[in-house]
C-alpha cells in the first residue's frame, strides 16, 4: 500500500496567508450598529433595534447583507420600569416598523421574536443604555 505525504511548502503557507486577511475582514462590521441602534444576535442573524419615542424599527442582516422580510412576522416586548409594552411589527422591505408611544429611555429593556420565510423563529434580547 502507498501512502502519498504532503510536505507544507513556502508557496502553500503564502496562498493562506493571502486568504486570512480576507475572512477576518468580512466580519469587521459584525456587531457593529449601522443604522444607530442596538445589535443583538437572533440565531444566524443579526438584528439592530432603533428605539425612538414615537417609531420602531428592527432591520435584519445575514453578515451584513440586509434581508428581505416580506411575509415575516416580528413581535417585539418592551420593559420599562412596571411598563409593559407589546408592539406588532409590520414587514417594510428589509426591515419592520411601527408607530407609537414607545418607552425609549435608558433600562428599557426589549425582547424581539422574528420568524422569516422558511426559517425558525429567532429571539433576540436588546438593553437601552
Amino acid at each position: 500500500m502507498k501512502k502519498l505525504f504532503l510536505t507544507p511548502t513556502p508557496s502553500l503557507f503564502l496562498l493562506a496567508a493571502l486568504f486570512l486577511p480576507a475572512a477576518a475582514l468580512a466580519h469587521d462590521d459584525h456587531g457593529k450598529p449601522q443604522f444607530g441602534g442596538i445589535v443583538a444576535e437572533g440565531g444566524v442573524f443579526q438584528l439592530e433595534l432603533v428605539l425612538q419615542a414615537r417609531r420602531v424599527v428592527l432591520h435584519i442582516s445575514d453578515h451584513g447583507k440586509p434581508l428581505e422580510v416580506k411575509g415575516g412576522t416580528a413581535r417585539l416586548t418592551l420593559l420599562a420600569g412596571d411598563r409593559k409594552s407589546e408592539v406588532a411589527l409590520v414587514p417594510s422591505g428589509t426591515r419592520f416598523e411601527a408607530s407609537g408611544d414607545f418607552p425609549a429611555a435608558a433600562g428599557t429593556k426589549a425582547v424581539a421574536v422574528v420568524t422569516l420565510p422558511g426559517q425558525k423563529a429567532v429571539t433576540a434580547r436588546f438593553a437601552v443604555k
